[in-house]
Formats: structure tokens, C-alpha cells, sequence
């Protein structure tokens, strides 16, 4: 941890994630746990910050400093947000012990413009090494719990997560590699080997905007360009179309 993030409290992962806000903006923080992230951004960045937490010990530490935070589940209560409440909706290292993470991705892109993921990678080197010589379920440094008391029941790696997001129609604006405590990864460069040498990582996504209607052109535009005959109008028009 660099001297930056000592003082700030926060985590190095959960600093380059501050960085990624911009001022001003409306932040949603899924699973805010203590509320430390929401917190500096609060006072730092000026932002609208909210919190869902379902641990009420973090709920507790949230209002304790001030902080917009309700007690709730990820899985379910992301549905009752309406679309585009948030600028940014933050999932810090939490997607992996959400029952239906597809469908936690798909409602933090419906009610935000962006969102940032963060998890562990266990296509790590050590952790396939860990696995090929003892025959165990590894346990990652930033993630030390054994697999009987870990709340990760969907660990996943880099290539997962991207696959997921494809298949999301979810576009990947920006990727950041990093080592154990949350440092850039400097060995990580190209995508096979960040796999391979990274033991978390950020993404910041985003959700195309759908592409306009196509227009009719030429003897198709004209045709469609005259007015209906009488003899041929329908009692039922068409609904406008709203996209």
C-alpha cells in the first residue's frame, strides 16, 4: 500500500477504483462493507454516494459515518433501482459471492452508466500450481479463507469474466491487472498472460447504445414516404416507435 491510500485507509485496489470517479457524479457501492470507499469519495470527489450492504455490522459502520446505505441483497434488491439512477455502480470484490452474478452484472449496467467490477483471478500461476501438486482447492492471498468458511461459491477468472461479458453484450472499457495488494501488474502483457500472472483485477464496463433504426432509402424510402390510400388504411395504427 503506497503512502496515498495509508492515509486515505483505503485499500491500493480500492484507490485506482477512486480514481476511475469523477467528481460530482451519483456512486452506488454494492457491498460497501465498512463504507471506506464510499466514504473518500464522499469527501474527496464530492459525489452522491449510496450504499448496499447485507451485513448489519457494515451497515452500522456506514451510518456511523455519515453514509446513504441500506441493508439488502445484491441478488434481488438491485431490481427495485430504476434504470440510469447511478453514474457509476461499484462491485469490489463481491461479484464472486453473489448467487446470480449474470444477472447482478445486468442490473448494475441497467441502472448505471458504468460499472466497475473487481474480484480475484484463480487462473493465477500459483493457484494452478497449488492445485496440480496438492490436489486442494487453492486459497488466494487476497482471499485467504479455505473453501469450507469462504463466501466465494462462483470464484472465476479473467477469461470468465470476459466471456460473461460478451455474452452480456457488455463493452469493456478499461482493464487494469494487479498483483496481491492491488499494485499494477507489471509482468501481465497481453491478454493469455494476464491471465496467467494477475491475482485481481478492475474492469470498468459500459452498455453500447443501441444502434439507430434503420432508415429506408431510395424507391423504399419513397414508396413508404406516400400517404396510405383511403380504400387501404388500416383501423389499427402502428404504436411510434420509442427506440
Amino acid at each position: 500500500m503506497d503512502r496515498l491510500s495509508a492515509a486515505n485507509g483505503l485499500r491500493q485496489d480500492l484507490h485506482l477504483i477512486a480514481d476511475l470517479i469523477e467528481p460530482h457524479t451519483r456512486v452506488l457501492d454494492v457491498g460497501c462493507a465498512d463504507g471506506a470507499l464510499l466514504a473518500y469519495l464522499a469527501r474527496s470527489k464530492h459525489v452522491d454516494a449510496r450504499g448496499i450492504e447485507l451485513s448489519q455490522e457494515g451497515v452500522h459502520d456506514c451510518v456511523s459515518r455519515g453514509l446513504a446505505v441500506v441493508q439488502g441483497d445484491a441478488d434481488t434488491d438491485l431490481a427495485i433501482y430504476p434504470d440510469g439512477s447511478f453514474d457509476y455502480v461499484i462491485l469490489s470484490q463481491t461479484i464472486q459471492a453473489m448467487r446470480q452474478p449474470r444477472l447482478v452484472l445486468e442490473n448494475m449496467l441497467r441502472i448505471g452508466r458504468f460499472g466497475i467490477v473487481s474480484f480475484t483471478n484463480y487462473a493465477y500461476w500459483r493457484a494452478r500450481w497449488y492445485l496440480l501438486r496438492r490436489g486442494r482447492m487453492p486459497m488466494a492471498r487476497c482471499l485467504p479463507d479455505p473453501w469450507y468458511s469462504t463466501a466465494n461459491i462462483h470464484p472465476c477468472t479473467l477469461e470468465d469474466f470476459e466471456h460473461l461479458c460478451a455474452e452480456l453484450g457488455l463493452r469493456i472499457e478499461q482493464r487494469s491487472c494487479l498483483s496481491a495488494d492491488g499494485t499494477p501488474n507489471r509482468l501481465a502483457s497481453s491478454r493469455w498472460l494476464d491471465n496467467l500472472f494477475s491475482e485481481q483485477a478492475v474492469f470498468v464496463l459500459s452498455r453500447p447504445a443501441r444502434p439507430p433504426a434503420d432508415r429506408p432509402s431510395g424507391r423504399a424510402a419513397a414508396r413508404r414516404a406516400r400517404p396510405p390510400r383511403a380504400r387501404a388504411a388500416s383501423p389499427h395504427r402502428p404504436a411510434p416507435d420509442r427506440a
